[in-house]
C-alpha cells in the first residue's frame, strides 16, 4: 500500500519517537462530531502501522463464531499488525478454535468472578496487546475491507471511536471455507441475500445527521457489534460495566463521550450480522430491560428521569460550592437552594479544609473551626453532598458542573435554564456575569475533557473550549429572573355614603333599618360581606 501527501496520516508526536501518538496541541482540534477535517486515506492505498486486537466474545454459537474467524482470516489488515482474542464467556461445551482462523488468534475464558458481554469484553482487553481494540460480535461476517476502513481513522488522530456499518440476515447454511473464500473475493453480496437484510436502525440516523457530523449526541448509535478505538481509552474510561446485562454498549458509548471522544461511521466496514436483531423479535422486553440501566447511568436520557423525588446513580449536574471562611446557615442556604430547584438530579460538592481539622479535645464553644465543623456535621452524612478539600479535575459521567459562590444561592430553574442555554446553542461553556462584576460558570463536560485533551502547555482550557464547542457569555438576569409580585386583590369601590337621616343609629328602631340593596350577581363573597357591614354601620 502506498500513502499520497495529501491523505498521509497525521503524525505529529513524530519527533518524540512515536509516530502513532499525536501530543497534546498537536491533535486536530475537531469541533462538536464533525470530523470533516480527518481525511481518510482510500482504501488500499495506504502503509497501516497500528497493531489491532480483535475481542470476540462469545457464549456457545460455535458454528457462527467458525464463520466469523473465516472472515477475519481473509482481512486487507496485514496479517502480522492483528490478533483476535476469542474470550469463552462459559460456554457448554466449551468453544474451539477452527481451522479457518487468523494465524494470530487464541481463545481465553472470560476471568472468574463475573459473566456476561461486558465481562468478556474486558477480559480482553486486558489481555490485549494492540495499540487498538475492536469488537466484534461472535455472529458477524465482515467484508475483507471492515479492519482496514475503520483502522485508518486511528492513523489520523488517537480521540475516535468508528463504528462499522451492519445489516441483519437469517442465516443460510454457510461453511467456513465458503465465506473465507468468498470474503477474500470480495464477495459479501454472493453469501447472502443482500435484498432481503434488515437495516441497522442506526444507519438512518448517521445518513440523517450527515454520518455523525451533524448529531449532538452521537454516542446514540454507538451499538456494540463492530466498534474500535484505542486501548489507552478503553482503560481511561474504566472498560465496560459488567453489571449492566443489556445496553451495556451505549452506557460504554456514553463515558467515551464524556472524555470529549468523537465518534465516526465509517459505511465502507461493512458487516452481516448472522440473526434477526432481538428489537423485531420483542420490542417491549427490549426497550425494558434496558430502561433501568441506563436511567441511572445515562443522564441525558431525560425520557427515563421523569418521576420526582427519585435519587440517581448519576446526577445530571454536579454543583461546586467553596465554603472557606463561610458560616453555616448561608452554606445551609445554598445546599438547599441548588438541591431544591427545578432539576431534581443534582449533587453537591461543598470545597473545604475538611481533612485539615484537628481531632481530639477542644473548645466547643469557641472553637476557630467553629464554622467548618457544623458545615461538617450538617452534611457529612447527606448522600446528595461531597465534602471535598478540592474538586475533582473531572467530574465524568456527570454531565455538567457548576461552579457558584454561596452568597448567589441558585433560583429554583436557574441551573436548568443555564443548562438549557448550552443545549440550545450547543456551547461547551457558560461565563455568568453578575451586576457587582463576579462571574459563574456551568461546564459541558465533554468540552472540557476534550479541551484538556487537546491544550497545548500553559494554553487557556477556555480558549479551546471556544474553538471545539463554543463559549457563551450571558448576564445573570437571564437565570435569575425577578421574582414575580403577587396580584394585589382590586380595592373595593365604597358605596356613596347614606345622608344622615337615612343613616342607621344605635337608637332608631331595628325594624327601620334600610333594607340592604340587592347583591349584584357575580360579586366577590369578601365584598359583599363588607358592603353590608358597611351599610349595617357595624
Amino acid at each position: 500500500m502506498s500513502v499520497s501527501p495529501r491523505t498521509s496520516p497525521v503524525r505529529p508526536g513524530h519527533a518524540q519517537g512515536n509516530p502513532t501518538t499525536p501530543s497534546p496541541g498537536d491533535r486536530p482540534r475537531i469541533r462538536h462530531n464533525d470530523y470533516s477535517p480527518l481525511v481518510p486515506p482510500p482504501l488500499g492505498r495506504w502503509s497501516p502501522e497500528l497493531r489491532v486486537s480483535v475481542v470476540v466474545p462469545a457464549h456457545g454459537g460455535q458454528h457462527r463464531l467458525d464463520l466469523t474467524l473465516a472472515a477475519l482470516a481473509a482481512q486487507t489488515y496485514p496479517a502480522g499488525l492483528m490478533e483476535v482474542i476469542v474470550v469463552d464467556d462459559g460456554s457448554d461445551p466449551p468453544l474451539r478454535l477452527p481451522e479457518k482462523r487468523p494465524e494470530n488468534t487464541r481463545l481465553v475464558t472470560a476471568a472468574p468472578g463475573g459473566w456476561g458481554i461486558a465481562h468478556a469484553l474486558n477480559t480482553g482487553a486486558h489481555l490485549a496487546e494492540g495499540e487498538i481494540i475492536q469488537r466484534l460480535d461472535a455472529d458477524m461476517v465482515i467484508s475483507r475491507e471492515h479492519i482496514e476502513a475503520l483502522m485508518r481513522w486511528h492513523h489520523l488522530t488517537d480521540y475516535v471511536v468508528t463504528i462499522g456499518a451492519k445489516v441483519f440476515v437469517e442465516e443460510p447454511a454457510l461453511t467456513a471455507a465458503q465465506v473465507n473464500t468468498a470474503v477474500g473475493q470480495g464477495g459479501l453480496d454472493s453469501l447472502f441475500d443482500m435484498a432481503a437484510a434488515v437495516p441497522s436502525s442506526t444507519e438512518a440516523t448517521i445518513r440523517r445527521l450527515d454520518g455523525l457530523r451533524a448529531s449532538k449526541n452521537p454516542y446514540h448509535v454507538c451499538t456494540g457489534p463492530t466498534v474500535s478505538l484505542r486501548r489507552a481509552l478503553f482503560h481511561e474510561v474504566g472498560g465496560l460495566d459488567p453489571s449492566v446485562p443489556r445496553g451495556e454498549d451505549t452506557e460504554f458509548a456514553y463515558r467515551l463521550a464524556m472524555t470529549g471522544a468523537v465518534f465516526v461511521p465509517d459505511m465502507e466496514a461493512r458487516a452481516v450480522h448472522l440473526g434477526i436483531p432481538a428489537q423485531r423479535v420483542d420490542t417491549e422486553a427490549t426497550v425494558r430491560v434496558v430502561a433501568p440501566y441506563l436511567a441511572h447511568r445515562v443522564p441525558l436520557r431525560r425520557d427515563l428521569r421523569k418521576e420526582r423525588g427519585r435519587r440517581w446513580l448519576v446526577p445530571y449536574a454536579e454543583v461546586v460550592l467553596d465554603v472557606r471562611g463561610r458560616a453555616e446557615p448561608e452554606v445551609r442556604a445554598a445546599v438547599g437552594a441548588a438541591l431544591g430547584g427545578s432539576l431534581p438530579d443534582v449533587a453537591v460538592t461543598l470545597l473545604g479544609p475538611w481533612s485539615a481539622l484537628p481531632e481530639g479535645r477542644r473548645r466547643v464553644l469557641d472553637d476557630p473551626d467553629f464554622e467548618a465543623r457544623l458545615i461538617h456535621e450538617q452534611f457529612r452524612h447527606d448522600d446528595a453532598v461531597r465534602l471535598a478539600d478540592e474538586p475533582t479535575p473531572d467530574p465524568a459521567p456527570v454531565p455538567f458542573r457548576y461552579t457558584g459562590s454561596v452568597d448567589v444561592p441558585l433560583g429554583r430553574r436557574s441551573l436548568e435554564l443555564m443548562i438549557k442555554s448550552l443545549n440550545d446553542t450547543r456551547a461547551g461553556l457558560l461565563v455568568v456575569e453578575f451586576p457587582g462584576g463576579g462571574t459563574a460558570r456551568l461546564e459541558r463536560t465533554e468540552a472540557t475533557n476534550r479541551a484538556r485533551l487537546l491544550a497545548a502547555p500553559g494554553e487557556d482550557l477556555t480558549d479551546v473550549i471556544a474553538q471545539t464547542h463554543g463559549v457563551r457569555r450571558a448576564p445573570s438576569s437571564d437565570f435569575w429572573p425577578p421574582d414575580k409580585p403577587k396580584a394585589k386583590p382590586a380595592p373595593a369601590t365604597p358605596e356613596p355614603a347614606a345622608p344622615a337621616h337615612d343613616r342607621p343609629s344605635a337608637t332608631r328602631n331595628p325594624a327601620e333599618r334600610p333594607t340592604p340593596r340587592p347583591t349584584p350577581q357575580g360579586t366577590p363573597e369578601k365584598l359583599v360581606k363588607r358592603l353590608r357591614t358597611a351599610l349595617r354601620g357595624r
